[in-house]
């Protein structure tokens, strides 16, 4: 092979620290490590690396697009980059467009586990719910799908779920709980009942000078601390004039008007309890099932009546691929949504915990390894992280590490790589981030605009490796 020419640029920082913008590289470290490969395709911009093995799902959505009656569903899962649904909502708008909407996916109560969540669906609730994240240390708590375990241990509860975007609109609801036990009904409504019932009646009598309250109340056959309580009286002082409500023994008829949520009749299988809906619905009830004596949620899924795409976020504010791999119950409810493809996004906080790559690499494959354990054998694309700093703006050279190690390995691990960390320049690449009001305050996370740039680039390098198998095909 030719010797390429490589130009470096590096990031120099002055002595407070503050990065300077540098001219971006023609060619990154990462880019050599894959012309370099005789068994590598030849880089030609932004591109998923070893897309070989995404064939199954290419497949899947090129019948799709021949007789439009395929469900194809994919699954990202990640930390704080990915919970608040930003890039991951851009990236299923596009693949929708293109596709078919065949739903929402996954959603979770984020708002009950006082946490940020999707802007796409709301959640509202008359209690207060306990939560649990799997970033704490391990404890005997409902940690599943979501990451973060959801419960309570009493009923009187109703939790409304309403979805903010029409096109989120659904006709089949599943609900996820511990091995799949039946803990909630749902309700698209409720009904008003009036019920008859009797109250004591009461009269009014007006004080006159000089009366005092205990004639008053003997006057009525009542006592004295009924008048008070009626009227919220702290003393037995009153003054002409006043007007004083007197219960009286006699009743009279009362109608009371209630409202009742009434069960819908759900259907189960082996993964979750789910209802259909001929009319789509944008508001659901979840409301306590009579047998259930805990309650406890690990998430829901939205589907519409349409075949597409449905493409699930799944992120943890502060994970690691270590946190997944502490709770089992995680990899069991993977099953429930079906994956055709996964995504994984998880390596920010392996570098701020300094983790060394081989570290974590070794938990990338545990991570993996759980997933196949499960007979869940889907193509597989690991997201490497977005470039960051550490605090005082130092350098995070672990992202990139772990980049040049996760391209390394994909094609003797079979899974394909769409390098981030590279697409947006890498370290030499912040300030040009920052210039352009992408990456945040913290030099971490993104602007809205830095998450949703983010989709784009990785809808766009999905749909060329798509393209290509086409074309290959």
């Amino acid at each position: 092979m030719n010797k390429l020419l490589i130009f470096f640029c590096c990031l120099f920082f002055s002595t407070n620290d503050k990065p300077e913008t540098t001219v971006s590289l023609p060619i990154t470290k990462n880019m050599v490590s894959k012309i370099d490969s005789t068994s590598v395709e030849t880089y030609t911009g932004n591109h998923i690396y070893n897309a070989k093995v995404l064939e199954s799902v290419f497949k899947r959505l090129r019948d799709n697009e021949s007789d439009n009656n395929q469900k194809i569903n994919i699954v990202h899962i990640g930390d704080s980059h990915i919970q608040g649904d930003l890039m991951t909502n851009k990236i299923r708008k596009l693949l929708q467009q293109k596709f078919g909407n065949a739903g929402r996916g996954f959603v979770f109560p984020y708002q009950l586990a006082k946490t940020n969540g999707s802007y796409n669906e709301r959640f509202s609730c008359n209690r207060i719910w306990e939560s649990y994240r799997n970033i704490y240390p391990v404890r005997n708590y409902p940690v599943g799908l979501s990451g973060i375990g959801l419960w309570r241990d009493t009923g009187g509860f109703v939790m409304e779920m309403s979805v903010k975007d029409a096109a989120y609109k659904f006709n089949t609801i599943q609900i996820i709980t511990p091995k799949n036990e039946n803990m909630f009904d749902l309700a698209s409504g409720s009904q008003t009942k009036f019920v008859e019932t009797t109250e004591r009646k009461v009269i009014t009598h007006k004080i006159k000078k000089g009366e005092a309250i205990s004639v008053i109340a003997d006057k009525y056959d009542v006592s004295v601390a009924e008048i008070k309580r009626a009227n919220q009286l702290k003393s037995n002082n009153i003054r002409a004039g006043r007007i004083l409500k007197i219960p009286t023994n006699q009743t009279q008829p009362k109608n009371i008007k209630t409202s009742e949520f009434v069960p819908l009749n759900l259907e189960s299988d082996a993964f979750c309890h789910y209802y259909k809906s001929e009319k789509a619905l944008d508001r659901i009830f979840l409301i306590p099932n009579k047998e259930a004596k805990d309650f406890e949620l690990n998430g829901l899924v939205l589907e519409k009546n349409a075949p597409g795409i449905t493409y699930s976020g799944i992120g943890v504010n502060g994970a690691k691929f270590s946190d997944y791999n502490k709770y089992p119950l995680f990899f069991e409810q993977l099953k429930a949504l079906h994956p055709d493809l996964l995504i994984f996004s998880l390596g920010t906080n392996e570098s701020f915990d300094k983790l060394e790559a081989s570290e974590y690499i070794r938990r990338l494959r545990e991570f993996i390894k759980n997933i196949k354990e499960q007979n869940i054998n889907v193509p597989i694309i690991v997201m490497t992280s977005p470039p960051s700093l550490f605090r005082g703006r130092k350098p995070n050279h672990f992202v990139g590490e772990y980049a040049q190690r996760i391209n390394d390995i994909a094609e003797k691990d079979g899974f394909a790589v769409w390098d981030l960390y590279d697409e947006l320049g890498g370290l030499s690449g912040i300030g040009q981030l920052k210039a352009e009001g992408l990456i945040g305050k913290d030099w971490v996370h993104y602007s809205k605009k830095g998450y949703e740039k983010q989709g784009s680039l990785f809808t766009e390098a999905f749909l060329k490796a798509y393209d290509n198998f086409k074309l290959k095909k």
